[in-house]
């Protein structure tokens, strides 16, 4: 339960090994191949030898952010992916440290945010690059934002997008939403499971947020997408950056 509502934890478990099939985000379509080039593709290996995917994204040469709740014994960071069996130009690297907030709440998915700390500086290309993250601005909410990952493609399917999939959504404004340090959208289209730890990228071509949970308020309701809003944590980012490498 999440805050007495139906959740749906944004992970996606299965490996690009099995059977994938291609699809879309909820609602959403193909991303032109390598437009968002501060993607990242997360291999996570658990404790008992399998092996999951969330999405992320570049900050820097050293540092990639992605959704606390993606915590796993061990991660191999894949950049410049577009299509998942497509492995020319990708760079394969391990993490080094993963920085999950202190205060991260696994019950309630409050404080869903994580940098990991990458165990060799990423090469900078037309299909690598770094993306910007909003900073505290005036506490409006912003406009045109998208999101996108390799996550499941249907609600009837378990199965990952074989290509990187995008979708547009519209952030709406509730006390609920403020008190919890989220961004929300509803409706049909928005991220599906897999799609945990990608950005929110908004007009300005920033990172406001990261794909965290969702949840209905009620079972005929609507499906309600949470991001953890990256402003409130700009402190938080700096502190971890600044002194475990450099920005």
């Amino acid at each position: 339960m999440f805050f007495h509502c139906e959740l749906v934890v944004l992970i996606l478990a299965l490996t690009l090994d099995g059977q994938v099939h291609t699809g879309q985000i909820y609602g959403g379509h193909e991303a032109k191949a390598h437009s968002r080039p501060y993607m990242v593709l997360l291999e996570r290996h658990t404790e008992d030898g399998g092996k999951k995917h969330c999405g992320g994204f570049l900050l820097n040469k050293d540092f990639v952010m992605t959704a606390a709740h993606c915590q796993a014994k061990s991660f191999k960071a894949l950049l410049g992916v577009h299509g998942v069996r497509n492995s020319n130009g990708i760079q394969h690297i391990s993490v080094e440290e993963a920085f999950p907030h202190k205060d991260y709440n696994e019950t309630e998915f409050i404080n869903d945010i994580m940098l990991l700390k990458l165990s060799s500086k990423v090469h900078f290309n037309n299909n690598v690059r770094p993306i910007a993250l909003a900073d505290q601005g005036d506490g409006s909410l912003p406009n045109s934002c998208s999101v996108s990952g390799w996550g499941r493609n249907d609600r009837n399917t378990k199965y990952m997008s074989l290509k990187l999939m995008e979708v547009n959504v519209t952030l709406s404004d509730s006390q609920w939403c403020h008190e919890k340090k989220v961004y929300c959208s509803e409706g049909e289209a928005g991220p599906g499971e897999g799609d945990s730890g990608g950005p929110l990228v908004c007009e300005d071509g920033k990172a406001y947020g990261l794909v965290s949970a969702s949840h209905k308020t009620n079972p005929d309701g609507p499906e309600i997408y949470c991001y953890t809003k990256i402003p409130e944590y700009q402190d938080w980012i700096k502190q971890i950056i600044g002194h475990n490498g450099k920005f």
